[in-house]
């Protein structure tokens, strides 16, 4: 099959990607999912699935890292933990997601 030795290091950057990805949804900022499905630009529920994908692809990394005993809590602030660890997309986490949104955190 695969590689059966995968390393931590693979994880983190596909963590580290993941966070990206969610972030620059939150920004409506252009990620791949733009790509695969131009045409639902001109839908109005398009952000919010593109938000929801690439939320439900961050908790699939952090599903992933958790069940194999790695670390993956550095890379996010105590309140992003939390939301990570609700489970659940809600408006807090989209309205509190950078803690303040006077900040520039937000992904460029």
């Amino acid at each position: 099959m695969g590689n059966d030795n995968v390393s931590a290091e693979y994880f983190v950057t596909k963590l580290s990607e993941a966070k990206n990805h969610f972030e620059r949804a939150l920004d409506c900022k252009h990620t791949e999912f733009d790509d695969l499905y131009p045409y639902m630009i001109e839908h109005p529920q398009f952000f919010w699935y593109k938000r929801y994908v690439a939320w439900s692809e961050l908790l699939t990394v952090v599903k992933l890292c958790t069940e194999l005993s790695m670390e993956w809590e550095q890379q996010f602030s105590q309140q992003q933990i939390t939301y990570i660890k609700s489970r659940v997309m809600s408006s807090k986490v989209l309205d509190f997601w950078f803690e303040t949104n006077d900040s520039k955190e937000h992904v460029s």
